[in-house]
């Protein structure tokens, strides 16, 4: 069943990255900038000296929920939702780490400059304060803690870019790009080279997934990790 829902991500491309920002959202409400203190109530899981509140993977566990159910086709169990739910949450508190580990920052112009280029906060291609604080409010967020919330993300997917920059195509990968644009293309040759760079960038972003991958699998294992699998 887990392996249904994954597969539903790669049939839709939009469906992961939702899913993703819907748990990144609980995910920085309830930890506020850095996230490493206490919080309260019973602890689901606890990475290194971070910890998800049973609070944050309920809230985080019905949005999920709510989102298959009226965006996937098919029936999920609540233990598969569950567990998809909180292998991201350890996820998100794992490249937090990384970040840190790294040594990487967020200054107040990183910020600004990606609350700035946000579609839904401008008005004629230039941001506007007042329809970025109309729309906070209507979601029930004050700016610092949306700030927080896009800090966050910044942190994490600069520690991503750097894992994704140091991937790079061999040449057996090159001609198997070659290789795939010659079959697609053989009706239309004017297409190759469209279709050669598709190709390429599909197998680079494909390796540069397994390389996230492989380093958060290997960060986890320096880490030490406890889910409290009867809080689920």
């Amino acid at each position: 069943m887990l392996k249904l829902m994954r597969d539903a991500s790669h049939s839709y491309p939009w469906l992961l990255k939702s899913v993703m920002g819907i748990i990144a959202l609980t995910f920085v409400i309830t930890m506020g900038w850095w996230g490493f203190g206490e919080q309260r109530g019973a602890v689901v899981a606890s990475v290194g000296d971070l910890t998800v509140s049973h609070e944050e993977f309920r809230r985080a566990y019905e949005n999920t929920y709510r989102f298959y159910k009226d965006k996937v086709p098919g029936e999920f169990k609540d233990e598969t939702i569950k567990q998809l739910v909180v292998d991201q949450l350890v996820d998100n508190r794992t490249w937090l780490i990384a970040a840190k580990n790294m040594g990487i920052t967020v200054n107040n112009d990183d910020l600004r400059d990606v609350i700035m280029q946000i579609p839904d906060f401008q008005k004629n291609g230039t941001f506007d304060p007042e329809i970025y604080k109309r729309l906070l409010a209507a979601n029930h967020l004050t700016p610092a803690t949306f700030e927080a919330m896009e800090a966050k993300e910044v942190l994490s997917n600069k520690a991503k870019m750097i894992i994704r920059d140091a991937v790079a195509l061999t040449p057996a990968e090159l001609a198997e790009a070659q290789a795939l644009t010659l079959r697609q293309t053989e009706s239309d040759p004017a297409k190759a080279a469209a279709a050669k760079d598709r190709a390429v960038q599909d197998i680079l972003f494909q390796k540069q997934q397994r390389a996230l991958t492989a380093y958060t699998e290997s960060l986890k294992t320096t880490i030490p990790i406890k889910i409290n699998r009867e809080l689920l």
